[in-house]
């Protein structure tokens, strides 16, 4: 697999995500960021993530996705639409109901953006409190999940609680 890379771009309130390769923990906490960053905008329009050049999504990243469509729907009136293809990435986000948050689109995304790629965050701190959000979102809205990540969850909470 190649290595993950996330790639953002906004024009006139619309924002686009697109992650290529494998996305990893490693690059969690600079999407947190920008996530943050989006939900600081008086009106977003439209919110799109481009996963056709994904070829692996870790469950942090699946959170931070959930945290996106929530927010998007809560305080905007948006559903954030998903592009998708792969067969595999499509059911990781049906088992974790992250394809009820988004609107699913298996073809390409056009859209003429000027994108700029997010580097990794080496704030460990940081890092852990990211996953932490993440993997709650993921049990709050699948419960399923929760035998899946409880004893992570009850690891970082401890870790957070003594920082």
């Amino acid at each position: 697999m190649d290595k993950g890379k996330i790639l953002v771009g906004q024009c006139d309130g619309n924002y686009l995500i697109k992650m290529t390769g494998d996305v990893r923990v490693t690059l969690c906490a600079s999407l947190n960021q920008y996530i943050n960053t989006i939900f600081k905008q008086q009106s977003v329009q439209a919110v799109l993530v481009d996963l056709l050049d994904a070829e692996g999504l870790d469950s942090t990243t699946l959170g931070l996705l959930a945290k996106l469509a929530l927010h998007s729907k809560r305080v905007y009136g948006i559903v954030p639409r998903l592009f998708c293809s792969d067969r595999s990435i499509l059911k990781t986000l049906e088992v974790m109901a992250l394809d009820e948050l988004f609107e699913i689109i298996p073809k390409n995304v056009n859209a003429e953006l000027s994108l700029r790629e997010l580097g990794c965050c080496q704030d460990e701190e940081r890092t852990r409190a990211d996953v932490l959000e993440a993997h709650k979102l993921l049990v709050e809205i699948n419960p399923k999940c929760e035998a899946e990540f409880i004893d992570l969850i009850r690891y970082l909470e401890n870790e957070v609680s003594i920082q």
